[in-house]
């Protein structure tokens, strides 16, 4: 293996939620989501699809600015290790600094999925997936957990990549991103807002 290079394994896919409610040395959250698509490209990845673009009341209610939030669809012969480091790259270029859970941020880059892996074992990915609410807000892994633990709970990830891939399956549930979707609350779905004007190029 090789800087990260899978080489037993041809390219797969894998999907990546984007998101961002205020500016960045870039410029504001549609631009500098923009501009990182474009450096994920810039580093060899090939991106081959955006969802469409929606806007996210912030979480807790009141917090901060609203998010702008999309997700892509991208092609690497990258181990998902690898893949999380160039998006925290990408991150850096922006100024992210991680310091606070669930603070605003000018940018946010979580790896969703990559085809069926399981990151590191099934069992952390489910206690991960299990931690209670009161503990997410103050606890963080120190090492990728794939799927992302909280897809299956956020209607701001799951919407967006029912866009891309809604027959997705997730290994440990057992369900498709559709399905996934279709069971969160009305209230959660509601909150997701398609921006019509809005369109993140991916070419």
């Amino acid at each position: 293996m090789s800087r990260g290079v899978d080489e037993k394994c041809a390219k797969m896919r894998a999907w990546v939620a984007f998101g961002a409610n205020l500016p960045s040395k870039t410029g504001e959250p549609a631009e500098t989501l923009s501009v990182a698509v474009q450096d994920l490209r810039d580093m060899g990845v090939t991106v081959r699809r955006a969802s469409r673009v929606f806007e996210t009341s912030c979480f807790p209610v009141g917090a901060g600015p609203s998010y702008i939030n999309f997700a892509i669809e991208v092609e690497t012969a990258l181990t998902p290790e690898a893949l999380l480091a160039l998006l925290h790259q990408v991150e850096a270029r922006h100024g992210r600094v991680r310091k606070t859970r669930w603070a605003g941020r000018s940018i946010d880059l979580d790896l969703m999925a990559m085809e069926g892996e399981v990151r590191p074992n099934a069992k952390s990915v489910q206690a991960w997936m299990d931690l209670p609410m009161s503990a997410q807000t103050t606890q963080a892994p120190d090492t990728l957990i794939l799927p992302h633990p909280r897809i299956q709970d956020r209607a701001f990830m799951l919407i967006p990549f029912a866009d891309l891939a809604p027959d997705w399956t997730h290994p440990l549930i057992g369900k498709t991103v559709q399905e996934m979707c279709d069971a969160l609350p009305d209230v959660d779905k509601s909150e997701i807002k398609a921006q019509s004007g809005l369109e993140i190029p991916v070419n």
